[in-house]
């Protein structure tokens, strides 16, 4: 059974079952949770088929972590590109060691330290050049967990009067992580991967990529230093967010 027939027969299910046990009120109210789950359901499943996303071109990348080929992925609902870089041939695509990395550009090109992103980057990159083969996919439009450069500075200006990198982005009236990784799936199937090493310390990308048809064999941790300057931010993640830092025994602040 595939997973638009399961959805349907779910509804169904949940419809048939009410009208036969309930008072009109709640057979209201559950015929239009039912609806709305199943256009949800439908929405998700036409984004996980339809091709979003498309090879534009490729190019030889001499780096200061190693040689890699880079690819450009233009996206076909706003026009931004996106980046694969990648070392080595993927081949079967069995196990092969990945990082999907959120755009960042105060970390990734400024250096900034209020974050972990541009070292994280560039562990990524260090680890696939010793490891022979490995894809690094960037994406574009993941500015501040979704929410845009200008805002994530307006977020910074809250961080820096005692709020946390959650607590900001609500007082903004914007999602603490609004990020979807479907186009990221679709350019790891692209260049042949099946199963990877995922390179994170965020257990709900395991799960978030998995949704889009991809098989997780390991979650490798990218632990980077912390700083004084991105203590508090890394705290808020592991606390809040779900992600795994072990911040007591890894790496000293300095």
């Amino acid at each position: 059974m595939d997973f638009l027939t399961l959805v349907y027969l779910l509804a169904a299910f949940l419809i048939g079952t009410t009208l036969q046990s309930s008072s009109p009120p709640i057979q209201n109210e559950t015929t239009i949770f039912s609806v709305g789950f199943l256009v949800i359901a439908l929405s998700l499943y036409k984004k996980k088929i339809n091709k979003i996303v498309k090879r534009v071109s490729s190019a030889r990348l001499p780096t200061a972590c190693g040689s890699f080929v880079v690819y450009c992925y233009k996206s076909m609902s706003d026009g931004l590109e996106h980046v694969a870089i990648v070392k080595g041939e993927i081949g079967k695509g069995k196990n092969v060691l990945v990082r999907v990395h959120s755009e960042c550009l105060t970390g990734d090109i400024f250096g900034s330290a209020r974050c972990d992103c541009g070292n994280q980057l560039e562990l990524a990159m260090k680890l696939i050049e010793e490891a022979g083969r490995g894809v690094v996919v960037y994406l574009r439009g993941h500015e501040g967990r979704g929410i845009g450069l200008g805002h994530k500075l307006r977020a910074y200006n809250l961080q820096d009067n005692g709020r946390d990198t959650v607590q900001a982005n609500e007082d903004l009236g914007l999602p603490v992580d609004s990020r979807d990784y479907g186009i990221g799936a679709q350019i790891l199937k692209d260049l042949g991967v099946k199963t990877m090493k995922l390179m994170t310390n965020n257990p709900i990308k395991c799960i978030k990529l998995k949704g889009y048809g991809l098989e997780v064999s390991e979650r490798v941790p990218v632990l980077t230093p912390i700083t004084k300057d991105n203590k508090r931010y890394l705290e808020t993640k592991e606390a809040k967010m779900g992600h795994l830092y072990s911040l007591g025994t890894h790496n000293a602040i300095y």
